[in-house]
Order: structure tokens, then sequence, then C-alpha cells
């Protein structure tokens, strides 16, 4: 009996193709807005197709079909690939993939947190939010990340991320972080396919 081949939520050569059309796409930040949004979605793009792929184990996790021990090993086997150091490209290039693996710590923060149950569900999202801010002011990332990554534990149980916060974010590694958790937020919303897969299903092709 040929045995089906344990399923990839994600790959080193996924992530590589991603870099690669990083590399085809040419951007640069000087660039008028409408161009640069055409090239920037490739980046845009990236943070999308991990996140998926992480909320196929959070779905799988949810279902019983893989225990916590295992969804945090896929879950760290995937930010050993994606936040991994990235050979320079271009000045404008290497400053968008840095901002993609800064918004991608944030998302898997966030799964592990999730799959842990490191977090109170009724937790104030608003308050949880001021206090991760908070901290990156008084230069504790670490427990600024904690927060971050509590928010995005609710964020994946149902909660919204509050627009008005949002909107008056300072501009800092925790605003980056968030952006993660939207995502995240933004792709639950925007599909629920990622609930209904077979485990031996071919991967997607990006």
């Amino acid at each position: 009996m040929n045995q089906v081949p344990p399923y990839e939520y994600y790959t080193q050569k996924r992530w590589e193709n991603w870099l690669g059309r990083a590399r085809e796409s040419g951007f640069q930040i000087k660039e008028s807005e409408e161009e640069a949004g055409k090239e920037s979605a490739v980046f845009v793009n990236m943070v999308d197709d991990v996140i998926l792929a992480c909320l196929k184990v959070s779905a799988r996790f949810e279902k019983g079909m893989l225990s916590k021990e295992v969804a945090l090993k896929i879950l760290g086997e995937i930010r050993d690939i994606v936040l991994a150091d990235v050979e320079p490209i271009s000045e404008d290039i290497d400053l968008m993939i840095d901002s993609v693996q800064t918004s991608l710590m944030g998302a898997l923060v966030a799964f592990e947190c999730y799959v842990m149950g490191d977090y109170e569900e009724e937790a104030n999202i608003n308050e949880l939010i001021i206090a991760a801010v908070n901290a990156e002011a008084s230069d504790n990332l670490e427990l600024a990340l904690d927060y971050t990554a509590q928010c995005g534990a609710i964020v994946l149980k149902g909660e919204s991320l509050p627009e008005e916060i949002m909107a008056d974010l300072p501009y800092g590694i925790v605003a980056e972080w968030l952006d993660g958790i939207d995502s995240i937020s933004a792709a639950m919303v925007g599909s629920d396919s990622y609930k209904e897969f077979e485990e031996d299903d071919d991967e997607d092709s990006i």
C-alpha cells in the first residue's frame, strides 16, 4: 500500500518562489503611488500566503486533527523558513522584505499563542493594543510582543481589531506586528477555504 506523503503546509521552495517574485518586481519606493502599488502587491501576497498556511494549521488543530505539539512544530517550521535572513536584493526591496518579516512575526506569535491557549478570551483587545504600544515605548519589546500575540489569538477566536485604535497607532514595531494580525483578520473574512481541504491535497500553486 502506497503511503500518502505528509501534507506540506508551507515549504522552503514556496518562500523562495516569493523571494524570486520580489526580486523580479524591481520594486522602488520612490515611484508613483499607482506603479508602486502594483509592484508592492507581491509583498502583500507573500504575507497572505504564509497566513493561509498557518490558518490551515489552526483549523486542523481546532478540529482535533493536529495535536497541540504537532501544530506548534509545524508553525515553528514555517517560522524558521519565513524569518530566516534573506540575501540582499536592493535597498527598497530589502526594506519591504524586512517589513514583511516583521508583520509575519506578529502573525506567527499570534498563531502560537492561540494554539498554546496563552490568552484570556474575555480580554479587552483595545487594552491589549494600548499595553503593547506602551511596552514598546518603554523599550520592553518582549512584553510588547506578548500583548500583540494575545491580540492575535483573540482575533483568531473571531474578534475584530478596533479600526479607531488601528488608525491612530504610532509608527513602530507594534504597528508592523499588528499589520500581521490585521492580515489574519482579512484572510479569515475573505475566505474559509482553509477549513475545507483534504490532507493529501496537492499544494496550491502560486
